[in-house]
């Protein structure tokens, strides 16, 4: 991390050595410099950040059809303050605003979403429809309150953006190294407007783009952690058996804390009275290869007709689609055995009690094969008006109809074996595990190959499908009075209306009706059942597997999910089932209301601001429907209501302290409404994968009683505009949050599919937290002037963000009740990020050299049934990409970019501090290369 830091330093005081020299000859320069290109966008984004109000970032695409990204989440990374992460099926898919991930985002001022959810998936919008997208840190009255982040906006071309007519076409061919594919990303733009007879205008445009995605991501993961037995274990036990969770009915060991089961060297557990020493070991080892392809249609349209100076009327319809197959190959061996342990002596990491290497014998294990598919279509709607009827007065009205629906299914089948013997290191290199399977000396089967048919027998197999939609009318109204007044400037009112219906649909089902059967007799049985061909396509198989990147096999076998998809009659006949119907599981109505009064003011001449004031009022009713336990076809029923309502006051202060330096100050509430799904009261059992009264399923419910998170915001920052198109920027900021969710835990005791009673840790979301989140962010923009010939259009733009979070999150007893609070990080926060643009940019050239890191995270908790310390923390992340452009004419211009250059693997752990102790998965990405034209007049 220094060395990074340092090299950063050295970039910024390079690129620092001629600020003041630039400041001088900014008032100096009188000849107006036309720039374009990437230079143009920063320039074009620095005007907005200065001119806003609010705090905000900017960016502006450097030409229709030109942003360097695949997506907005990608386009966003370079933006200060904001971090991106979830990189895997071949895009980042996750962006978070100074640490926090909760961003309300909007298409052009407008609240959108996409199925059941709250926000849209910002991936599924193509960059090629941006004209530019703002990141609000900061929040006016008169805006969505919703988004304890942040807001993001998305902005859209309309045909009122263009001096006359426009059509751009632009196509990119992308390749793909794991998956080693080429697709295809094309759009298009056609805008006009028209002087009208009688006068007036009227404009159209229709912008449309399409992309596919083939990927491939391989991952590598040690599985969770238990307490065994060392070698003088209890009468009842064997040595390295796993000690119980509870005995007798008497607790040995609580799963699910915050730092899991003490691992010092000699820590013992009680046990009928007695203290028996332990060790902590992985129960299992396992892997996947998750291929798939995806496509992406998306469209944006809109109408204008101004048929006079007071008078402007706007039609406009946007779309976004997602369609994804994918089949995820998984292998999975268990790495010694509960009740017996069955291992040879382990090796130890020196100075605690956990296990990092050892031997197994008679290891169960399985290979599956799922396969899935999703389907989403997103409609956005809206007619507007906006209506001077005075010189200083302005209405705005919108009405939207929103509707996005989004559709699944799901098949899946496990092969299952025992294996003879595995030799396994949980941790071989720096935190990728090893694994090796042994063949059996007293046999001829070779056991140790993963893609021999003859080792596998049939197991059980999952049917699933469902989705969710949701939709939407809304309607606002604005209202805003220029004053002629020296204090007074304007005063804006308004309000907003939404009535949102939400549902959740599933099915599901099981069997484990197998006969039996090797894997042969099973082909042989779904051919006789109706499949297609010799039953051959049921295997899948995986070539090449983590790029021998790891101490392990090459190659394994799993089902081919697209083949049981295609044959699901089939499959359903050999196991004992058929078709389930998709039933409604969650319906839930929301209506919304909120009002506003906000005012921009002049205290001094160099002193003005805006202040308001935002209530907003939020009620629900749903219903619930959930199985009483698999395959029954038996359903429980439940019904709740919430409700919450809130005034909203802001306030935000602009110093223009000189002509080139702007400071602010604002005092802003934002909410997070909880998500739908998080309403449900209805309870959902999973059985445990080991049978027995000592161990325990999991369990999840809703809670119709969560009330919104609130955050209370305070920010600072110093804007420095040194010379035309540079500047020099830094914010200290503070949030405030009350009403964390977190997962509340307790024991409850139900009955499994079998209809016997079982244990389950039930996990349930709760307002038991509150948290707090300070940093300091610093960005810099700079174009050095007089640099040599051959430098000359270099220029900079680098962030570095540092942020400090806290939350006091509970602990819980087998009951439910808090015993006590531990003080631990905000998920998804990094203590630092920063992010580095080398641009050059000179007449027909472009380029752009993109570094960005993050530091380490928390990300999320593991099932509360382990003994490992229940926090998931992602390593340290970083990405390289780089962006081409060639103007060959006026109108033709060529683009090669290149993505993931560093091709890291990406890896997380469990509990802070515990990357080599507790390594939990390691994951590999694509790197891509694409080659584009893009043709405008």
């Amino acid at each position: 991390m220094y060395k990074k830091t340092a090299l950063v330093s050295a970039v910024l005081a390079a690129m620092m050595a001629q600020i003041a020299s630039a400041q001088v000859e900014q008032n100096e320069q009188v000849e107006e410099v036309i720039v374009q290109g990437i230079r143009s966008s920063l320039t074009k984004a620095l005007d907005i950040k200065r001119d806003n109000t609010q705090i905000v970032d900017a960016i502006v695409a450097e030409d229709i059809g030109k942003f360097p990204d695949n997506n907005v989440v990608e386009a966003l990374q370079r933006v200060t303050g904001v971090q991106t992460t979830g990189r895997g099926s071949g895009e980042v898919s996750a962006v978070s605003i100074r640490g926090l991930t909760d961003v309300h985002t909007t298409v052009n001022g407008r609240d959108v979403y996409t199925g059941a959810g709250r926000a849209i998936a910002l991936q599924d919008i193509p960059a090629s429809l941006l004209a530019g997208v703002m990141v609000y840190k900061t929040r006016s009255a008169d805006q969505v309150e919703r988004g304890i982040a942040g807001s993001i906006d998305v902005k859209t071309h309309r045909p009122f953006d263009f001096t006359d007519s426009k059509v751009v076409l632009a196509g990119r061919g992308i390749y793909s190294d794991q998956p080693d594919e080429i697709d295809p990303n094309v759009s298009a733009l056609f805008s006009s407007r028209w002087e009208l007879e009688g006068g007036g205008e009227f404009g159209a445009l229709l912008n449309i783009s399409y992309a596919e995605t083939h990927y491939r991501d391989d991952t590598m993961t040690a599985g969770a952690v238990f307490p065994v037995f060392s070698t003088n274990p209890h009468l009842d036990y064997a040595p390295y058996e796993m000690i119980p969770s509870k005995r007798n009915n008497v607790q040995v060991w609580q799963p699910g804390l915050e730092m899991g089961v003490p691992n010092a060297v000699g820590s013992t557990l009680s046990i009928d009275g007695a203290d028996y020493e332990y060790l902590l070991m992985r129960d299992a080892i396992f892997g996947t290869s998750f291929t798939g392809a995806r496509a992406r249609p998306a469209a944006s349209v809109s109408l204008q007709w101004a048929p006079n100076d007071e008078l402007e009327l706007m039609a406009e319809g946007f779309y976004t689609g997602y369609r994804n197959e994918s089949q995820n190959a998984m292998w999975f061996s268990n790495t010694f055995e509960h009740q017996s342990g069955n291992i040879d002596i382990p090796i130890i990491y020196e100075g605690t009690n956990v296990v990092k290497e050892h031997q197994g014998w008679s290891n169960g294990g399985f290979q599956s094969g799922d396969y899935s598919t999703g389907k989403t279509d997103s409609y956005l709607y809206a007619l507007g008006a906006k209506w001077a009827p005075i010189d200083n007065v302005t209405v705005k009205s919108e009405l939207l109809y929103q509707d996005s629906e989004f559709t699944s299914d799901f098949f899946a089948m496990r092969f299952e074996r025992t294996a003879y013997g595995i030799n396994v290191d949980y941790n071989d290199r720096d935190g990728v595990p090893a694994v090796e399977f042994l063949d059996n000396p007293a046999t001829t089967v070779n056991e140790s190959d993963m893609t021999a048919v003859e080792n596998w027998r049939a197991s059980g197999m999952w049917d699933n499908g469902g989705g969710n939609q949701g939709d939407s009318v809304t309607f606002t109204t604005d209202v805003e009075w220029e004053l002629d007044n020296r204090f007074i400037r304007t005063i804006k009112v308004g309000g907003r209306y939404e009535e949102r219906n939400a549902q959740e649909l599933g099915r599901g089902q099981e069997s484990w009706a197998t006969g039996g059967r090797t894997l042969s007799g099973l082909m042989t049985a779904l051919v006789d059942a109706g499949a297609a061909g010799d039953g051959s396509g049921l295997v899948f198989t995986v070539d090449d597997y983590f790029q021998g990147r790891a101490n392990t096999f090459d190659s394994f076998i799993a089902a081919d999910g697209s083949y049981l998809l295609d044959n699901a009659d089939a499959v359903r006949t050999v196991y004992d089932l058929e078709k389930e119907r998709v039933v409604k599981t969650l319906d839930v109505a929301e209506d919304s209301a909120a009002l506003y009064a906000t005012t921009k003011f002049n205290l001094t001449d160099s002193l003005s601001g805006e202040f308001g004031v935002r209530y907003v009022d939020y009620t629900q009713t749903l219903e619930a429907w959930s199985e009483t336990s698999m395959n029954s076809n038996i359903y429980k029923y439940a019904t709740g209501e919430g409700k919450a309502d809130k005034v909203l006051p802001s306030l935000v202060l602009n110093w223009n302290i000189t002509d080139d330096l702007v400071g602010r100050f604002a005092y802003t509430q934002t909410l997070r409404m909880p998500n739908f799904g998080d309403l449900n009261p209805l309870e959902y059992l999973q059985d445990p994968l080991t049978a027995g009264s000592d161990s325990y399923g999991t369990a999840t419910s809703g809670n119709p009683e969560l009330n919104p998170v609130e955050s209370t915001n305070y920010d600072l920052s110093l804007e420095w505009y040194f010379a035309p198109g540079s500047s020099l920027y830094g914010a200290l900021f503070k949030r405030e949050i009350d009403g964390l969710l977190i997962g509340g835990r307790s024991v409850i005791n139900r009955l499994n599919k079998d209809g016997e009673p079982q244990d389950y840790v039930l996990t349930l979301p709760a307002n038991a937290a509150n948290g707090e989140l300070s940093g300091v962010e610093v960005g810099l923009v700079y174009f050095p002037e007089n640099l040599p010939q051959m430098l000359d259009g270099l220029g900079v733009q680098a962030s570095y963000t540092a942020l400090d979070s806290s939350q006091q999150t509970p602990e819980f007893d087998t009951l439910g009740n808090i015993t006590g609070y531990v003080e631990t990080k905000m998920s998804g926060v990094s203590d630092s990020s920063y992010s580095v643009v080398l641009a050059y940019d000179k007449d027909v050239f472009d380029a752009r050299l993109s570094y960005v890191w993050r530091e380490k995270f928390y990300s999320g908790n593991e099932a509360a049934i382990f003994a490992n310390p229940i926090q998931f923390w992602s390593r340290q992340e970083q990405s390289l990409d780089l962006q081409l452009s060639y103007d060959v004419t006026d109108n033709f211009m060529v683009t090669f970019d290149a993505t993931n250059l560093l091709d890291d693997v990406y890896q997380n752990y469990y509990g802070e501090g515990n990357q080599d102790l507790f390594n939990f998965g390691s994951g590999i990405y694509s790197k891509t290369f694409a080659l584009g034209a893009r043709y405008s007049f």
